[in-house]
């Protein structure tokens, strides 16, 4: 009874060892092992990723690799090394809903249970990245682009921002 029983905490373990904090958005498996989140990525995707839309920038200090659309002067931004950095434009955020409801809780933490990141989605791991939903020619293939939307465009391969106005690419 005794080797049953240790037998079968050494398989558990095993089991649970097997696992990792992968997420697949669309799609059944993930690419590679070193992928915290993951889209369909089919050739005929024209789904991207929506940034939060802020008024004005997040208050305290965000960790490094922070994306948000900010509203007030309608340009996509990162937050890296106590700097906001403009990935756009200026855009138009005349076609952002604002959302009236009231925010509680931390968001969502995928990576790691205890995150030290605040944010609504936060992606944490020493040794796993996202992979942004891939589309090809998003300038022409994303018919209604929602203000925040960034993807991957994979004709230019080419990091895609969506300001409001026009899709800015960065290498």
């Amino acid at each position: 009874m005794k080797h049953i029983k240790s037998i079968s905490a050494v398989v558990t373990l095993l089991i649970f060892n097997s696992f990792y904090a992968q997420v697949a958005i669309g799609k059944e498996t993930i690419d590679g092992r070193s992928t915290i989140l993951d889209f369909n990525n089919t050739s005929t995707n024209t789904k991207g990723l929506i940034l939060p839309a802020t008024q004005g920038l997040p208050v305290g200090i965000p960790a490094n690799g922070t994306f948000v659309f900010d509203r007030l002067d309608n340009k996509v931004k990162m937050y890296e090394n106590n700097t906001w950095k403009a990935l756009s434009d200026v855009g138009n955020s005349a076609a952002v809903i604002t959302n009236g409801s009231d925010e509680t809780g931390n968001g969502v933490v995928i990576g790691t249970q205890d995150g030290s990141a605040e944010g609504v989605l936060v992606l944490e791991s020493s040794d796993k990245a996202m992979i942004l939903p891939k589309i090809s020619s998003p300038h022409l293939n994303v018919k209604n682009p929602y203000p925040g939307m960034i993807c991957y465009d994979t004709v230019s391969k080419t990091f895609a921002v969506f300001d409001g106005t026009v899709w800015n690419y960065w290498k």
